[in-house]
């Protein structure tokens, strides 16, 4: 292969390794956004968790610190209204166990709900855990997908030999380069004819066509061409390098195809396929 098949190759098979990138940093930048996204909540949860642990601790010693003070204001009061009734011990005795028996349940009371606090924060706790590792098995059936992508472009690229046609869905084999047109002529099941058009000039003679070259875009690899057939002009607009152009020509309206290898500024190059029943030759052009 020769420097200007080479370069004719690297110009078709760009933009198809272009989209790939493309895919592939698409797929990346989805999982780098899930995975902060993740992290974002599980420091926020465990954020919450902290503030309500502090803060329950805090409830916690202010009822404490209130139990105590009630506790010596209802002795002091009992031994005020003791005296002041003139209480014997045994009364005096039954109120204080009374009011201690009050202050035990209140205790008692107070450990439920602390203990009801705790449980709600470890099922808590046991959630964010859960949701973390179901995210990070989400996480490792990302990169699988990633990784079947790979290989699903992979494959895609190797199936590029085909390639569909604007008329009847699924083309004959095209080439992509001047080695690869070689290859289809031995094959011997169409009749293939190189030629090359330039910007502005009138219709080329290909075989029993004529095509003129009506607009070129290098930097998109698009390109605007006339076909003229049966005393019709077709206009192919918008089409692309390895795209197959189609068309019916002749008596029996059979299927033509125009595959453009390379665009330049004011110029294209590429071939006609004919059936094998078309058999008119131009001069300089061997089937």
């Amino acid at each position: 292969m020769n420097a200007l098949q080479i370069e004719e190759h690297n110009a078709i098979e760009r933009p198809s390794h272009k989209v790939n990138n493309v895919l592939l940093y698409v797929l990346l930048g989805v999982t780098l956004i899930y995975t902060t996204v993740v992290l974002l909540l599980v420091v926020n949860t465990r954020k919450h968790l902290t503030e309500n642990e502090a803060s329950q601790q805090a409830l916690t010693h202010k009822l404490a610190m209130r139990q105590l003070e009630t506790q010596a204001q209802l002795n002091a009061s009992t031994e005020a209204l003791a005296r002041r009734l003139g209480l014997d011990e045994h009364d005096f005795q039954y109120q204080l166990e009374s009011k201690s028996g009050n202050f035990h349940r209140q205790q008692r009371e107070l450990a439920k709900l602390m203990q009801a606090q705790a449980d709600e924060q470890q099922q808590q706790l046991g959630q964010v855990t859960g949701e973390v590792a179901m995210m990070h098995t989400e996480l490792g059936g990302a990169k699988t997908d990633i990784a079947a992508t790979r290989t699903e472009l992979a494959s895609t690229n190797a199936k590029l030999e085909h390639a569909i046609g604007d008329l009847n869905g699924q083309s004959h084999l095209i080439a992509r380069t001047r080695l690869e047109l070689e290859e289809l002529r031995h094959r011997g099941d169409r009749n293939y004819y190189e030629f090359a058009l330039t910007k502005g000039a009138a219709p080329t003679a290909v075989s029993t066509v004529s095509l003129q070259l009506k607009k070129v875009d290098p930097k998109k690899n698009k390109f605007t061409l006339n076909v003229v057939a049966d005393d019709r002009t077709i206009e192919k607009k918008d089409r692309g390098v390895a795209e197959p152009v189609q068309f019916y020509s002749g008596r029996d309206r059979q299927l033509y195809e125009v595959v453009i290898f390379t665009t330049e500024k004011n110029r294209v190059t590429g071939y006609l396929s004919t059936p094998k029943t078309a058999t008119v030759v131009m001069a300089g052009e061997r089937p």
